[in-house]
């Protein structure tokens, strides 16, 4: 009798772990809302995902960051997920109401990407770019400021470029042999663009050339946003871009490209969600997959106060170190 009441116990306790390891398996859908310039990494971390978690429905949308920012914050579209190219984009439109948290987790550069196909290929180089954007005939673009970090970073690479190559009015000259056609929504729809030998240079992130396979133009680090140890330069370049509100703007100052991404606080699947940034922050996982595509990843990640760190999930925790 003792014998069997022990393998009743057993076979009750089995059958409770089990059910509990079986309830935990995250599954459904999840929204992830991200930059374009991450298409190419999280098309990947989602496929390697969504193998390790097969009940979970990874669903991204990508655009501008600021655009994707606003969709939650001012149009009030679904999401559990927010991925921006420029970390303050979260602080300004999401950090108290829509999050508590701002996770940084990569870093990236700007460059001057073209082809074999684009007039002055054979001739542009780190020293001479400045001159070939005001040549009449180049055709030359960037992405919208209003709505994508990368589109105001550029502006303020060519701020930056003045100084810094002693060109007087060069930003200004640059700009008037740009016509407002080739500012488009998001950086990555310039790509297209250059393969098709529509547009001769455009600006986008290191990653984004490497992961396109398009040749570039790499800056000195006082002038591609890429190296924090210079942002005391850096912050000598502002972009004016639109407001929250119609009619109303804000000042972006520059500062090295770092990414922040967040859970939003009604997510409707927060344990799908929590397992797929455990997985984008994990060392072997998505950081090294962002890491093998060109886009430097914060190893651990980071969040600059203890009272951020102390609302992560228990399981982010171990991933993110305090650091400003």
């Amino acid at each position: 009798m003792k014998l069997r009441f022990s393998l009743c116990i057993l076979a009750v306790f089995s059958l409770l772990v089990f059910s509990s390891q079986a309830m935990a398996e995250p599954a459904g859908k999840v929204a992830v809302f991200h930059a374009g310039s991450l298409s190419v990494p999280f098309a990947e971390i989602e496929k390697n995902f969504e193998q390790k978690y097969p009940k979970v429905d990874i669903q991204r949308e990508s655009g501008g960051s600021t655009k994707m920012a606003r969709l939650i914050s001012e149009v009030g579209k679904p999401a559990d997920i927010m991925a921006s190219a420029d970390y303050t984009v979260i602080d300004k439109n999401l950090l108290g109401k829509f999050t508590d948290m701002n996770i940084r987790f990569a870093t990236n550069q700007l460059v001057l990407c073209y082809t074999d196909q684009s007039r002055l290929a054979d001739k542009i180089n780190d020293k001479n770019w400045p001159e070939i954007l005001m040549t009449e005939g180049v055709v030359w673009g960037h992405s919208d400021p209003n709505l994508d970090p990368c589109g105001y970073r550029s502006l303020m690479v060519l701020q930056l470029a003045e100084s810094y190559y002693n060109i007087p009015d060069f930003y200004n000259k640059a700009i008037a042999n740009r016509p407002q056609k080739n500012v488009r929504p998001k950086s990555v729809e310039l790509i297209s663009l250059l393969k098709t030998g529509n547009m001769d240079y455009a600006w986008e992130y290191l990653s984004v050339a490497v992961q396109h396979d398009l040749k570039y133009v790499v800056l000195p680090d006082e002038i591609n946003l890429g190296n924090y140890n210079y942002d005391s330069n850096y912050k000598n370049a502002t972009v004016e871009v639109s407001g929250k509100k119609p009619g109303t703007t804000i000042t972006r100052t520059g500062k090295s490209c770092t990414y922040g991404i967040c859970l939003i606080k009604d997510s409707q699947n927060p344990e799908a969600a929590t397992a797929f940034m455990e997985y984008l922050m994990d060392p072997e996982g998505g950081l090294k997959i962002l890491q093998d595509m060109g886009q430097p990843p914060f190893v651990p990640c980071r969040v600059p106060t203890q009272e951020m760190y102390d609302k992560l999930p228990a399981g982010l925790k171990k991933l993110v170190e305090i650091k400003k």
